[in-house]
């Protein structure tokens, strides 16, 4: 091998996982999500970058320890109607993780955030995809 490197870009991935619960008033009454009830959440932050750095990361994984510290202390095992200032969807809460990340952790980061993947079950996820910057 020659030591070539191909162009493109570096991508990582890390999940956090939290439980809360949630309802969505603005549905119909007898909808199943009109009730309160609870998930196992998943929030998969993706990070990229064109180059690596020291000693060849796209951003240090330690380096996203704020993430899980926010979401322990905000999300995780609360109600999220009571805590987001949208309606607690996988959508809206994808987007609202994706805008915390870039105004709190991402300033002091090598990696640009590329999306966030937030998945109430094992099969089914939302995902908000950050606009190339």
């Amino acid at each position: 091998m020659s030591g070539l490197v191909l162009p493109g870009r570096y991508r990582i991935a890390k999940t956090f996982r939290f439980e809360a619960a949630h309802f969505l008033s603005s549905l119909p009454v007898g909808h199943q999500c009109a009730r309160m009830h609870g998930h196992s959440y998943e929030a998969v932050f993706v990070l990229a970058a064109d180059r690596l750095v020291g000693p060849g990361f796209v951003t240090d994984f330690g380096d996203l320890g704020p993430v899980k510290k926010m979401i322990d202390g905000t999300l995780d095992h609360r109600v999220l109607n009571d805590v987001l200032p949208v309606a607690p969807t996988s959508e809206n809460l994808a987007a609202w993780l994706a805008s915390w990340f870039v105004e709190q952790l991402e300033p002091g980061l090598p990696g640009r955030l590329v999306s966030v993947r937030v998945s109430e079950t094992a099969s089914s996820w939302a995902e908000f995809v950050l606009e190339e910057r």
